[in-house]
């Protein structure tokens, strides 16, 4: 029998193998070092960097949530917009994957010195997830 964690790694392997403009493995990296955020947080993130509507990062995170299984969703009231957890079990795992070397994004010093004073921010080398 195949482990969660197994099934998770080969999920994960093959959402990104098919990232060709680099969002997957963006928002995954946005994942790691926020831990958690809402759709609308996320597309601001990401439209710093590409050119990303509201309803391509929404259906990514929901793909994420519900397929792979490494985030947790919150919602505190009816009134309160969803907020997106990454699932701590996982975080070496995601690390591990988003680092391999097959597809790299380029570089974005601005994006990274704008994202770096998070409170909840979680340290990443630049090899790992270059943003």
């Amino acid at each position: 029998m195949v482990s969660i964690r197994a099934k998770i790694k080969s999920r994960l392997e093959k959402f990104l193998e098919v990232d060709s403009n680099g969002y997957r493995r963006a928002i995954l990296c946005i994942f790691i070092k926020v831990k958690k955020a809402t759709i609308d947080e996320l597309h601001e993130m990401l439209s710093s960097k590409y050119n990303v509507s509201r309803n391509t990062v929404a259906s990514m995170v929901g793909y994420i949530h519900s397929k792979l299984g490494i985030l947790r969703a919150h919602k505190e009231s009816y009134k309160t917009p969803m907020v997106y957890l990454l699932r701590e079990e996982y975080i070496d795992l995601i690390m591990k994957i988003v680092a391999s070397p097959e597809k790299t994004i380029n570089d974005s010093t601005a994006w990274k010195n704008q994202y770096s004073g998070i409170s909840h921010f979680h340290v990443v080398s630049d090899r790992q997830c270059q943003l």
